[in-house]
């Protein structure tokens, strides 16, 4: 009898997934890396676009006066790559000088306000727009040019007041320049509103998924108001949701000279309309007019 040989089974063919498989698979590696995809587009678009972000110039003609009245100078400090247009309010015989950086948006004709304050305490006013803010020429590119600028144009009227008072002014963004400033000339009084302690702080609140490293303007208040040795003023809306009083406190932490003052009520860019605020400032600048009345509820030191 002859035996049957066993029989060897074949191999299954090769699986290969099928074509909704493959789409499917793809469709899931996508997904899953969409996120981070989004997330390295978004900080790719912050690194090129933080001047756009950051500054908010208004432009304004080149022929259009910037104030009218008698005591008030319209001039240019040139800087390397830029013309920049600077206000001064002069009076015949001042105490000194409040020297004054303002914020992110506008420009001169929207910051130059308040000028009886000053005309009152017997002070000068120098204000200059960034480069690219009112009849500003050039564009912002980094931080050591801002502050360079800032420096050019301090020096441009530094010897009119040697001997006088010298007050240094920063407002929102300008908190950082006009507090460097001060750590380098210590001034007789240095006032920051609405100041930030850096712009990391600042991004940590409002886009806590941002790398610092990103951040090409650090805008470190906090280490120059370290630095800081004369009088410090720091002044807060109470209400400021972009810039929160909680900054100014950091800031009083490090200053041993500093005090701060909330006003009740006021936002971040309205804080200048508050009687309160024009009567800290008057007093600041040592010409108080204001009665009891209109003073801060709250004040630390």
């Amino acid at each position: 009898m002859t035996a049957t040989p066993h029989a060897t089974p074949h191999a299954p063919p090769h699986a290969h997934p099928s074509p909704l498989l493959k789409i499917l698979l793809r469709l899931t590696l996508l997904f899953a890396l969409l996120p981070a995809l989004l997330w390295g587009i978004a900080c790719l678009y912050l690194w090129f676009a933080q001047e756009r972000l950051l500054f908010k110039p208004v432009l304004t003609p080149a022929d259009q006066p910037l104030s009218t009245g008698p005591d008030v100078h319209e001039r240019h400090v040139d800087v390397p790559g830029a013309r920049l247009s600077v206000l001064e309010l002069r009076l015949p015989d001042p105490k000194g000088v409040v020297f004054f950086l303002h914020g992110n948006s506008g420009n001169l004709q929207e910051w130059f306000v308040n000028t009886e304050v000053y005309r009152q305490a017997g002070m000068d006013l120098v204000m200059m727009d960034y480069r690219g803010y009112g009849k500003s020429s050039g564009r912002i590119r980094s931080e050591a040019e801002l502050h360079a600028d800032v420096d050019a144009v301090w020096q441009s009227v530094a010897a009119r007041y040697q001997g006088r008072r010298v007050v240094v002014y920063g407002r929102s963004l300008g908190s950082a320049l006009a507090a460097t400033l001060a750590a380098r000339l210590q001034p007789d009084l240095t006032i920051l509103v609405s100041p930030y302690e850096s712009m990391a702080a600042l991004a940590r609140q409002h886009y806590p998924w941002v790398p610092q490293a990103l951040l090409r303007y650090p805008l470190r208040t906090d280490a120059a108001v370290a630095r800081l040795h004369r009088p410090l003023l720091l002044v807060h809306g109470s209400l400021d949701a972009l810039i929160p009083p909680s900054h100014s406190r950091a800031l009083l932490a490090l200053a041993p000279s500093a005090r701060q003052v909330d006003i009740d009520g006021a936002g971040h860019g309205d804080v200048h309309e508050f009687e309160a605020y024009r009567c800290l400032m008057a007093q600041a600048l040592e010409a108080s007019t204001c009665t009891t009345r209109s003073l801060p509820s709250r004040l630390a030191s």
